[in-house]
């Protein structure tokens, strides 16, 4: 497959005069529009034409029918459901998927499938069900004091929604929609036809709906129907399409109480399995002709690497990638492509591997620093600078740093700069690469 080129200069602004401790300043995202898909080859604009007709065309039923159920139960204030996690873990003994409390929750993720098909993130189901008039996702909001902050940036928050009565209602991110999907089909899997045929209707069309999701590339966004900025982009951030391609792997192999679905709904997961596969291939970033890793999120009409919130900039990933490699190797007969896609990017993470450092709290200060160890596992930056690798640190204001001590103290000790996940992707590949060799 012939890789996209990446024009490097495009992926950071760089200010001519910038104090010495901020390199760069993080640009904003491009949503999908018209107008984008109208300076498209003439060739690829009816599919995207058609995929955002479609996206808009769901998000306007999902608003009429929040509207109509307020009209019909004369409801003047909608209620919001609380933020939360729990409830929906899949790592369960298998008698208790037959259990009563595994029903009610399932019932409660019934009750929180939005028209479209998908559901929002960050929810908890174990104490009721969705009521008349309450929203289908919560705030999903960072504190008041980071969103204050953000806000200040040059162009605002990048994390901002249009639109705060509707953000995240149907979404790929933090696992959503595919854990309730697998949730489903788990407590499905224990029931007679008719005790399961609501759950099994509801799998169909969140199957329905994951598959309308995928952009004619293969991609898919981190919000769907689209809600515009870096929710519009292919997104690899948390692992996203690794989630979304793993569960349509399970749906095209009858796997983990999917052996319902029809002969046919399993050949369109499978097929979109296999653009999503060319999708990957066609993102891995090209540096002086040699092939890298991937960004967290990638330009859905030109596959760039491109920012998410304020802080995460276009780079190549030292987190994600990881997944993404390892989800290739798990492919039975790789391709030529997929074969040099993987040691392209264990490359990569062999060169940029940082020894002989920890990243923990600092006893000095209280805050969390990049420490010699020379006991310390390898570990890899979340972000490198394309074209140098040299690992980069955001802060909410949108500068970019090349040190993560000067970034402010709030992003400093609440995200995650540095993982050592990469190496068991290269110990995995230690072992595939002597069955799938490079090509001479």
């Amino acid at each position: 497959m012939k890789l996209l080129p990446l024009v490097l200069a495009t992926a950071l602004v760089f200010p001519a005069l910038l104090p010495a401790a901020i390199i760069g300043t993080n640009p904003p995202s491009l949503p999908i529009t018209a107008e984008r898909i109208a300076a498209l080859p003439p060739a690829a604009q009816p599919a995207w034409q058609a995929y955002l007709a479609r996206s808009l065309e769901l998000r306007a039923k999902d608003k009429a029918f929040f509207a109509e159920e307020l009209r019909v139960n004369h409801i003047t204030a909608p209620t919001m459901p609380k933020e939360g996690r729990g409830g929906l873990s899949l790592n369960r003994p298998a008698d208790w998927w037959a259990s009563a409390e595994a029903k009610k929750i399932a019932d409660n993720v019934l009750s929180f499938q939005t028209p479209a098909g998908g559901w929002s993130k960050n929810m908890s189901y174990t104490d009721h069900a969705r009521q008349p008039g309450e929203r289908f996702a919560p705030g999903n909001t960072a504190s008041p004091a980071a969103t204050a902050i953000s806000a200040g940036a040059p162009g605002g928050d990048n994390d901002a929604a249009h639109d705060p009565t509707w953000h995240y209602v149907g979404t790929f991110d933090n696992d959503a929609t595919i854990t309730q999907l697998r949730f489903l089909a788990r407590v499905a899997a224990t029931l007679d036809e008719k005790s399961g045929a609501p759950y099994r209707a509801s799998i169909v069309r969140g199957l329905v709906y994951v598959l309308a999701a995928q952009f004619p590339n293969g991609g898919f966004p981190q919000v769907y129907p689209l809600e515009g900025s870096y929710h519009d982009t292919i997104t690899y951030n948390d692992n996203a399409l690794v989630n979304i391609l793993s569960f349509l792997t399970e749906v095209a192999e009858a796997k983990d109480g999917f052996n319902f679905l029809t002969a046919d709904q399993r050949a369109q997961a499978a097929a979109a399995v296999q653009r999503g596969v060319a999708c990957i291939l066609a993102c891995q970033i090209v540096v002086d002709g040699h092939r890298t890793v991937w960004c967290q999120q990638h330009d859905a009409l030109t596959l760039a690497p491109a920012s998410a919130r304020n802080y995460e900039m276009p780079s190549q990933s030292g987190s994600e990638s990881d997944d993404v490699m390892i989800f290739l190797m798990d492919l039975p007969n790789p391709s030529p492509e997929i074969v040099a896609s993987v040691h392209a990017a264990a490359a990569w993470f062999q060169k940029t591997a940082l020894h002989g450092f920890a990243f923990r709290r600092d006893p000095a200060t209280g805050d969390r620093a990049l420490l010699k160890d020379p006991t310390a596992e390898p570990l890899w930056a979340r972000y490198y600078e394309i074209g140098t690798d040299r690992p980069l640190f955001g802060d909410r204001d949108k500068s970019i740093h090349d040190d993560v001590g000067e970034i402010s103290r709030e992003r400093r000790n609440g995200y995650s700069w540095f993982n050592n996940g990469p190496e068991r992707a290269l110990t995995l590949y230690a072992k595939w690469a002597k069955s799938h060799p490079k090509a001479s």
